[in-house]
C-alpha cells in the first residue's frame, strides 16, 4: 500500500512539473517572438506550444500498460540453427541470477501474473539449473499464478522434472514439422539426434510430472503444405501455438543479421490455408505477423523491453536501471491486441483440471 501511494505521488509531481514547463515554454516563446516583432515567428511559437499541449494531454490520459504476461529471453545462445530464428545469438551475456531475480520481483510488484522463460535455448545455461532456480523463485517466492518455458526440448532431462517440475505450469516445445528431413532443412536439429524423439519423450515426462504440455510451430515455406493433424491429436497439447514466419531486421534479415529468413517467408493467404487445413484442431491458437509484433512484452538478456513494431527490435532501458513503469513505455506493447489474440487464458495448471 505504501509503495502504491508513493508511485501515485511521484506521478502527480511529474505531471505538475511537466505542466509548469509547458506554461513556461509557451510564455517565453510568446514574449521572445513578440519582442522581435515577427508575426510568422509568433505563429510558429503558438503552433509549437499547441503541439506540446496535445502531447501533454495524451500523456495525461495514457495509462501505463500492466505487464500481466512477460517473456524473458534471458539467453540468446542456442544449440539449434533454425533459419528463421528472430532472437539470435548476438551476445552471450546472461545476467547474474540475483540480478535476474531482482528484475523478476520488480515485474511482480508491477502486476505480472505470468512469466515465460525463453531464449535462445533456456536449458543451455548451467545444464538447466539456472532456469530451474528462476522457475522455482517465480512460483515459490513470487507466488506467480503461471510460470512457463519455451524450449526446443533437446537438452531436457527427466532429472530436471524431478527437481523443478512442481514449480512449472506449462512447457512449450518448438516443433515445426513431423518430418525429420524437414526439421533438418529448417535447422531444428543437432547432430544425429531426433527432434521428434525428444518431443515425444518430453511430452511423456510432462504427463508424469504434472506439467501442462504445449507445442509451438512456425509455419514457413518448408512446412506450409504439411498436414500435422494426426500428430497433434496424438500428442494432445493444451495449446498448439501456430506462428507465421516473421522477419525482424538485424536478427534474421539485413546486413547485420545472423540468419537469412527471406527464403522461409510465406504470404498471408498461405498461412490462412494452413490454418484452414487444421481448423478442426480445437487447441490451435493462430498468430499472424501483425499479432506478434505488438502484442508481446519481450525482455532481452539485459532486461530491456523490445519494441518490434517497426520490423526491428528497439530496446528500452533496463528495468533494473529505470524501473518497470518507465521502461514499459518504450515496449510498443498493445494491450488490446494482447487480449484480442487470446493472450490471457487459463494458464495456471491448478486451474486446468487436466487428467494426468
Amino acid at each position: 500500500m505504501l509503495l502504491s501511494t508513493q508511485i501515485v505521488f511521484v506521478r502527480i509531481m511529474l505531471q505538475v512539473c511537466i505542466s509548469n514547463i509547458h506554461s513556461f515554454v509557451l510564455s517565453t516563446l510568446d514574449r521572445a517572438f513578440s519582442w522581435v516583432g515577427i508575426n510568422a515567428g509568433h505563429g510558429r511559437a503558438v503552433r509549437f506550444a499547441q503541439t506540446i499541449a496535445v502531447n501533454q494531454r495524451k500523456a495525461d490520459t495514457l495509462e501505463t500498460p500492466i505487464p500481466t504476461s512477460v517473456n524473458y529471453h534471458f539467453t540468446r545462445q542456442c544449440n539449434y540453427k533454425c533459419g528463421f530464428c528472430f532472437h539470435t545469438a548476438k551476445t552471450s551475456f546472461v545476467l547474474p541470477i540475483e540480478e535476474a531475480k531482482k528484475g523478476l520481483r520488480l515485474l511482480k510488484e508491477s502486476g505480472m501474473e505470468k512469466m515465460n522463460f525463453s531464449g535462445g535455448e533456456p536449458f543451455l545455461q548451467e545444464k538447466g539449473d539456472f532456469l530451474g532456480k528462476l522457475v522455482q523463485f517465480c512460483k515459490q517466492d513470487l507466488q506467480l499464478p503461471s510460470v512457463s518455458i519455451v524450449s526446443n526440448g533437446s537438452l531436457i532431462r527427466e532429472s530436471w522434472f524431478q527437481k523443478y517440475g512442481e514449480y512449472l505450469d506449462i512447457l512449450a516445445i518448438s516443433c515445426d514439422s513431423f518430418d525429420e528431413d524437414t526439421n533438418k532443412l529448417i535447422g531444428r536439429t543437432q547432430g544425429r539426434k531426433s527432434h521428434l524423439d525428444n518431443l515425444y519423450r518430453v511430452q511423456s515426462w510432462c504427463k508424469e510430472y504434472k506439467v501442462a504440455f504445449k507445442i509451438n510451430s512456425v509455419i514457413n515455406s518448408f512446412n506450409v503444405e504439411e498436414d500435422m493433424r494426426e500428430h497433434i491429436l496424438e500428442l494432445s497439447p493444451v495449446r498448439w501455438k501456430v506462428f507465421q514466419c516473421l522477419v525482424i531486421e538485424g536478427e534474421n534479415a539485413g546486413d547485420n543479421a545472423l540468419r537469412e529468413a527471406e527464403r522461409f517467408v510465406i504470404g498471408d493467404q498461405q498461412f490462412q490455408d494452413f490454418l484452414d487445413r487444421h481448423s478442426d484442431i480445437t487447441c490451435l491458437v493462430p498468430e499472424s505477423n501483425q499479432k506478434m509484433r505488438d502484442s508481446y512484452l519481450i525482455l532481452d538478456e539485459y532486461m530491456r523491453f523490445l519494441d518490434c513494431r517497426e520490423g526491428r527490435k528497439d530496446p528500452s532501458k533496463s528495468i533494473l536501471d529505470v524501473g518497470v513503469e518507465n521502461a514499459i513505455q518504450f515496449s510498443g506493447f498493445d494491450e488490446k491486441m494482447f487480449l484480442k489474440r487470446g493472450g490471457k487464458y487459463i494458464w495456471s495448471k491448478a486451474d486446468m483440471r487436466l487428467q494426468w
